[in-house]
């Protein structure tokens, strides 16, 4: 009865996170080089509200650990104005795969140990070799990626934004309600 009452007062479900969605990336960069010239820069963040207590922070720390792991220090934390917490990845360009890779760690691991709701986003930078940057962010509620290319003075190049929507519309789940396209000012890996 209340699925009944929650669409007749127009409430939806929110779509489970997919995280197996992050793995269309590398076939997503594939086609935006051949198609737009824009090239992976190495940089992949993941946001998300920190929670207060030993149990996030022990999360945190291990992730942290984890990542570092391989090669030394590879992953900076940091907060914005708003206070989400930024972790950021490095690798180089041509390792894709394995930055997605650790992006999908780091959502896992805050999934798992209970904090997945308090997931906001992940991105991965690309630039066009011309100083253009483009983000494609994956919105953690809702399993979709929508392209986010800031212009120096916080705008936006819309046009760039619907011209890679329609580039990668076979290769991603993107999203298809433009509102959801938040702006990610400043993001690390941008």
């Amino acid at each position: 009865m209340v699925g009944f009452f929650d669409a007749l007062l127009g409430r939806s479900k929110p779509a489970k996170p997919d995280l197996d969605q992050l793995f269309a990336l590398p076939s997503a960069a594939v086609t935006l080089q051949a198609a737009m010239a824009f090239a992976p820069t190495g940089l992949g963040s993941v946001c998300f509200r920190a929670a207060e207590g030993r149990a996030f922070a022990d999360t945190q720390n291990e992730v942290q650990a984890l990542l570092d792991a391989d090669q030394g220090p590879k992953v900076e934390l940091s907060t914005d104005s708003y206070g989400y917490t930024w972790l950021l990845a490095r690798h180089d360009p041509e390792e894709l795969a394995g930055l997605v890779t650790d992006i999908h760690a780091v959502n896992s691991s805050l999934e798992n140990a209970g904090f997945g709701p308090s997931l906001l986003c992940s991105l991965v930078g690309f630039t066009d070799g011309s100083g253009h940057r483009l983000a494609l962010v994956y919105l953690y509620k809702r399993g979709t990626f929508y392209p986010f290319a800031p212009l120096p003075g916080e705008r936006r190049d819309n046009a760039l934004e619907l011209q890679v929507r329609g580039t990668l519309a076979n290769d991603m789940r993107i999203e298809p309600e433009l509102d959801r396209w938040f702006p990610v000012w400043g993001a690390p890996g941008l």
